[in-house]
């Protein structure tokens, strides 16, 4: 990927008012640049207190200036950060006076793409700096920061080297076939394909949940009219966030909430009472909710405990989509006399609660959980993108190819082959210029 050239510049901090804001420029020889700006010549990584000088020599602001001299900075290149007043002229004055000097406004992710095209981070570490700026959660923040640091990477790296090695093995053995000794017998290759597969798929386990971490979890509330839809939700948020009356049809419309479940996000929504009805509003919100349901993750197809599973909510079911996951959830259980209970009835997973008393809660809890993919996972999580999954996915397809072609070395050496490019891939070593300026297109200006 070639990189445009020049000094680039942008306001880095977030707008509006702050104490601090920062523009950041980045480029060839920004010594002169800093001397033209501020009247004093730069000290390499030393705060400097300056003056910010316009072209007439008047004082735009009075601030820090930090000079990061090549090869030791961000970006691989010289880059200046002038720490200025919070406010949004100020900074465009700033900003202005550094194009007058002959920078050019930095296209979107221009900073971290530079970094990345000088090897001063791989292409998972930079697609890192994005998902830690738009963290939702805690755990999500944490993960981005291991991948940041090249935990990720790390991994990635030690799967293509070992992959390495057993393709030296499998060629030596295509090329020197009159040989007496046998490589792959003696280093025991067959042994070292199945680690490596296993490897990589305790990654792309740890990759599914991360990145079930950073979607988060879509869960829809659906059922018969006054099954207690909207109490579970306000339940599951805290707070009161749904009507709840004894009136059915209360629910007109979906109503959406975004909650999390040890660092989870689940997106949950509530939905209409499914059923027939003569109310021109209400029958455009049943329409609404199996539109929600059609998009659903995990359906939470609601019964009254008291009454169990009526034929109402079994021609509910046998509408709902096939291949979501759905949980029966009987509600009421304090009005029915039981306590809470999970249990399985013919791979149906159906838990008793009160959504009243929150008897049951964690049960659901646990289970959403479970689907979510996050059983077993803390702080080893992967936050992995959509084009991370895709390429471990292509490799464990191609290792399960290579591992049964050992017979046929030529055809084993070639899977072996596409399942390293495709982990390459994820880390840069092999990227399409295209996808490439696809994911820095997606960063903020001035990172």
């Amino acid at each position: 990927m070639q990189r445009r050239s020049g000094v680039i510049a942008a306001i880095a901090t977030a707008p509006g008012r702050g104490g601090i804001g920062v523009v950041r420029v980045s480029g060839d020889n920004l010594a002169p640049f800093a001397t033209a700006l501020t009247g004093k010549s730069p000290a390499p990584r030393q705060a400097m207190l300056v003056r910010f000088l316009d072209g007439d020599g008047s004082t735009i602001d009075q601030g820090i200036l930090l000079y990061f001299r090549a090869p030791q900075s961000f970006t691989g290149e010289d880059v200046l950060e002038l720490q200025a007043h919070g406010g949004r002229v100020v900074l465009q004055l700033l900003l202005a006076r550094c194009v007058a000097l002959g920078a050019r406004i930095a296209e979107p992710g221009e900073f971290s793409q530079r970094a990345f095209l000088n090897d001063k981070l791989d292409l998972v570490q930079a697609e890192a700096i994005a998902d830690l700026i738009d963290a939702g959660s805690a755990a999500a923040a944490r993960s981005a920061m291991r991948s940041l640091t090249g935990d990720f990477s790390r991994e990635v790296y030690g799967l293509v080297q070992a992959l390495v090695d057993l393709r030296a093995l499998v060629e030596a053995t295509l090329d020197f076939p009159e040989e007496e000794i046998d490589p792959l017998r003696d280093t025991d290759a067959v042994q070292r394909l199945a680690t490596i597969r296993a490897d990589l798929e305790g990654i792309l386990s740890r990759a599914r949940a991360g990145r079930m971490l950073q979607a988060g979890l879509h869960v829809v509330l659906a059922g018969l009219p006054n099954v207690g839809k909207s109490s579970l939700l306000n339940r599951l948020a805290g707070e009161e966030r749904a009507i709840v009356t004894d009136v059915a049809g209360t629910t007109r419309d979906a109503l959406r909430e975004t909650i999390q479940i040890d660092g989870i996000p689940l997106h949950v929504i509530d939905t209409a009472g499914l059923r027939d009805s003569e109310d021109m509003v209400e029958r455009i919100g049943i329409e609404r909710a199996w539109k929600e349901i059609e998009r659903a993750d995990v359906i939470l197809q609601m019964v009254d405990a008291r009454q169990g599973v009526s034929d109402a909510d079994a021609a509910i079911a046998a509408r709902l989509p096939a291949g979501v996951e759905r949980i029966v959830v009987a509600n009421k259980c304090d009005l029915a006399g039981t306590g809470a209970l999970r249990s399985v009835d013919g791979g149906q997973i159906k838990i008793l609660l009160s959504a009243r008393t929150g008897d049951g809660i964690e049960l659901l809890r646990a289970e959403l959980l479970r689907i979510a993919g996050w059983s077993g996972h803390g702080e080893d999580v992967v936050l992995a993108r959509e084009r991370h999954l895709e390429a471990l996915r292509l490799a464990a397809a191609k290792l399960e190819l290579a591992s049964g072609l050992l017979e046929r070395l030529e055809l084993c050496a070639e899977e072996l082959r596409l399942a390293q490019e495709a982990l390459a891939g994820i880390t840069g070593e092999v990227s399409a210029d295209e996808l490439l300026g696809e994911i820095f297109s997606k960063f903020c200006i001035g990172k």
